[in-house]
């Protein structure tokens, strides 16, 4: 019956885990620029570098007002969202991670016009009050943005993989996954534990899911079965048309529960 009680409470747990790992990603994208000033190109302009430190310095005081000022009125994303529900997003997930941490490295900037696009990698680390579990996130994000004076009127995630833990001991896991597969093809996709089951049981899923405005905001719930194997062992196959898709593997084992989520790009 223990058990019983516990699956329910990891099932519950990982359904709130997703929807905090899908606000960060979208947070991380305008916010993840710690570092920047210490490895933007020498000709990188001031006036970049300076708004990019005052969009961080506002995101980790979660001053969500000063935050939404460096967002256009016209913002898009290459997800769909707006910037009424990225404030939402935002929101909610500063409820839940109160301290977040972003090092960021600019890969390269150039103008059109009046407009400077800026490509980056953001490493993104937190973790959100005591009672939650032992909650530990880390993401990595490739993004391009578009900004116009001292606002953002464009995001594009390029690539992107988040991986949450709970518990004591949360399994380490493997992740064998292609960033890039085309319409209608065939995929693998593995998540392997690497530590000795012992005589530990292993529950465990896999979600494919496309990458949609709603997602962000509504959670999938996530049914952990039991596995018969050290890990995940699936066969994916694309959607007929482009796209991003979300897919995830969820695993649980004694006093810990491993989530890692990684965007896959559809292309013709």
């Amino acid at each position: 019956m223990s058990n019983q009680i516990n699956l329910l409470l990891r099932r519950s747990l990982v359904a709130v885990n997703r929807k905090s790992t899908f606000f960060l990603i979208a947070f991380s994208l305008i916010t993840g620029w710690q570092s920047v000033k210490a490895v933007t190109p020498s000709n990188a302009p001031p006036s970049l570098t300076n708004l990019l430190v005052q969009i961080d310095t506002a995101a980790t005081k979660g001053d969500i007002k000063t935050v939404m000022q460096y967002y256009s009125p016209n913002f898009t994303h290459g997800d769909g969202l707006t910037r009424p529900n990225m404030e939402k997003a935002l929101a909610s997930l500063w409820q839940r991670y109160p301290k977040l941490r972003y090092t960021t490295q600019l890969q390269s900037w150039k103008t059109q016009g009046n407009v400077t696009i800026a490509e980056t990698v953001t490493q993104i680390s937190g973790l959100p009050s005591t009672n939650s579990q032992n909650l530990a996130l880390n993401t990595t994000i490739r993004s391009r943005q578009r900004i116009s004076g001292s606002q953002i009127i464009q995001q594009d995630i390029l690539s992107e993989r988040t991986q949450i833990t709970s518990g004591a001991k949360p399994p380490q896991i493997d992740i064998k996954l292609p960033q890039q597969v085309k319409v209608g093809q065939q995929y693998t996709f593995d998540a392997i534990v690497q530590e000795p089951l012992s005589e530990d049981y292993l529950l465990g899923a896999a979600l494919e899911e496309p990458v949609k405005p709603e997602k962000y905001l509504n959670p999938t719930p996530v049914n952990l079965e039991l596995l018969s194997a050290g890990g995940l062992f699936k066969v994916g196959t694309a959607p007929a048309t482009p796209g991003s898709q979300w897919v995830s593997a969820v695993i649980m084992r004694g006093d810990g529960t491993t989530m890692v989520t990684q965007r896959v790009q559809i292309v013709k």
